[in-house]
């Protein structure tokens, strides 16, 4: 199975914009049914150059994690990336989740410092564990045999006090200890974008950049998830949002619409990765991705 960062030099010597899908370990047996036999199976069509599978707040399903990519890349063939972070673990739980990535031939690892569990409010690092994923980086890169992705905030990280400017910092400082590549956080304004990409070329920060769409599926589902995270909505989108209210079906076709004019917009700007978060759904990403011309081979 590819390294990652392989797929994003071959996008780079091609031309090509390397397209991802990211998922969820679902809670029930049901729901890991119709991810993998439904959701994956209807975005493996368009081709997707690699998938995620994220790890649970606390890692609290970094079984399931290992799992869902085991299967993705034995039963759909596809290159799947394990993310993995600090939270609750030791150093010798890392290397254990390691041992285990390594055993089920997953070759791609996305390292983060990853939220902290239910009823914790602020990260603590746990004894004999790591404090910041710079850290996490190193010690995956110093074990070896995997292409390490890292997260990358446009609007900077919500538990940054210090700005924005200093968020991009530490993260070239994660690409200088072995990061290959960077997805970022949802957002949508993509002059947000901008700016970061540009001042992390400013930093000599090489590295593909993947930008992070969400297609929205709910007003309500939204705006909790940009309040968790920390990005902001547009004035335009956050007006239209209210316009729309709780109409699911019409906040789903503007979702696709608004998604599918930043995705132009990134594109015609050189951006070399989208990577949608799919929420285990692919009806807004295979509708984005037609818009766009990206779905099939020929993307």
């Amino acid at each position: 199975m590819q390294f990652i960062r392989d797929i994003f030099a071959e996008g780079r010597e091609m031309g090509r914009v390397v397209v991802s899908c990211e998922f969820f370990p679902t809670k029930t047996p049901e729901g890991k049914c119709s991810l993998l036999d439904k959701t994956i199976p209807r975005l493996k069509v368009l081709r997707p150059a690699f998938c995620s599978v994220t790890y649970g707040a606390g890692g609290s399903t970094s079984d399931k994690t290992l799992d869902i990519v085991e299967t993705i890349q034995r039963e759909h063939g596809l290159p799947a990336m394990a993310h993995l972070t600090c939270v609750g673990s030791t150093r010798a739980d890392i290397g254990r989740f390691l041992d285990d990535a390594q055993a089920r031939k997953i070759r791609n690892i996305l390292a983060l410092r990853g939220d902290p569990p239910e009823g914790q409010v602020e990260f603590v690092k746990p004894e004999g564990g790591f404090e910041y994923s710079y850290q996490l980086v190193e010690a995956i890169r110093e074990y070896g045999g995997f292409s390490i992705g890292t997260a990358g905030f446009p609007e900077g990280h919500i538990a940054c006090s210090e700005g924005r400017e200093k968020d991009w910092q530490r993260l070239k400082e994660k690409v200088d200890y072995g990061a290959d590549f960077v997805i970022t956080q949802l957002f949508f304004d993509n002059s947000d974008f901008f700016r970061f990409r540009e001042h992390l070329c400013g930093l000599g920060m090489d590295r593909p950049i993947s930008a992070g769409i969400i297609p929205i599926l709910s007003t309500t589902q939204i705006r909790r998830f940009t309040k968790l995270c920390g990005a902001n909505l547009t004035s335009r989108l956050a007006a239209k949002l209210d316009e729309l209210g709780d109409d699911d079906e019409a906040v789903r076709a503007f979702g696709i619409d608004y998604a599918t004019e930043q995705c132009r917009d990134l594109l015609a700007a050189g951006v070399e990765g989208l990577h949608f978060y799919t929420l285990n759904r692919s009806y807004s990403t295979i509708r984005i991705l037609e818009n766009l011309g990206l779905a099939g081979p020929a993307s």
